[in-house]
């Protein structure tokens, strides 16, 4: 077992978070200090000759996975777009806060349907809560749609047509196209 963690729980007691060395399962544990006495230490020694310039990097990946915990707008904050105050709402206050996300957006032409559709996509891969997006629109919006998503969102999405499906017959496009 490998020390994660070690907390002071009470007079005479300890507990200890340890990770298994083949395993990598976690367990917390709680000894006394005699129990800690009988412990056999196989490896003690500490190495900072590791790459600097790893960490800082893994530690920026791992704040930015974590960003939207800090700003809720985070998604829009590293977008380029200027949302209207009811996409804002629609989005924030309504899309995220469901417990699995799958809904129809339809409204009224230039209504911002895009924008809040980018927004949303945005967010839910930020916070890791999708894997695969399926977004249909009209055939003669599919264009604009995919370049729209791509110059504001940086989100890039493959466009299959009917008869590009109906060409393929058999072929499961979904799983294809991950």
């Amino acid at each position: 077992m490998r020390v994660e963690t070690v907390r002071r729980n009470g007079a005479g007691a300890w507990t200890l978070g340890l990770v298994g060395a083949r395993s990598e399962r976690f367990r917390s544990v709680t000894l006394t200090d005699a129990e800690i006495a009988s412990l056999k230490l196989l490896d003690r020694a500490c190495s900072y000759a590791g790459d600097g310039t790893l960490l800082r990097l893994g530690l920026q990946a791992y704040s930015l996975g974590i960003a939207y915990e800090f700003d809720p707008y985070f998604g829009l904050s590293i977008s380029r777009v200027d949302p209207l105050p009811h996409q804002l709402e629609a989005v924030y206050d309504h899309l995220l806060k469901v417990a699995r996300v799958r809904f129809l957006l339809a409204d009224d032409a230039g209504a911002g349907k895009t924008i809040m559709a980018g927004l949303l996509v945005r967010e839910l891969k930020l916070r890791g809560l999708a894997e695969r997006i399926l977004i249909v629109v009209p055939p003669n919006l599919a264009f604009q749609w995919q370049r729209e998503l791509r110059e504001k969102f940086d989100e890039k999405f493959l466009v299959l047509k009917g008869s590009d499906i109906r060409e393929q017959f058999g072929v499961n496009q979904w799983l294809e196209n991950r």
